[in-house]
């Protein structure tokens, strides 16, 4: 399997309020409020850490079963990439304007 290198978008909005993440999209609007597995996964995307050490890291922290984070992990990045908040790539992503905004 491909590795996959993930980075928060420019293109976003986001806080954390009241212990959890939330993130609004500059491209369609589209609002998340993520949980605390989903927040350690967009904190970590910062376009040089792999998913698969972003999934280890949570696998460590929750205690889940490899396959399963690994699972959900790929499909919450799909989501938020398919609305411009997260970008994906083969390759580490060293690009600065992928920091996000912080105004919401």
């Amino acid at each position: 399997m491909t590795e996959r290198y993930i980075a928060r978008s420019s293109a976003i909005a986001a806080r954390m309020l009241g212990g959890e993440m939330m993130i609004m999209s500059a491209v369609d609007s589209t609002f998340f409020t993520l949980n605390e597995v989903a927040t350690i996964i967009w904190q970590s995307a910062d376009g040089g850490t792999s998913l698969s050490e972003i999934v280890e890291k949570v696998c460590r922290e929750f205690e889940v079963e490899p396959d399963s984070a690994r699972r959900d992990a790929e499909q919450f990045v799909d989501e938020l990439s398919r609305h411009g908040i997260l970008l994906i790539s083969d390759k580490p992503i060293d690009n600065p304007s992928t920091r996000p905004t912080e105004a919401l």
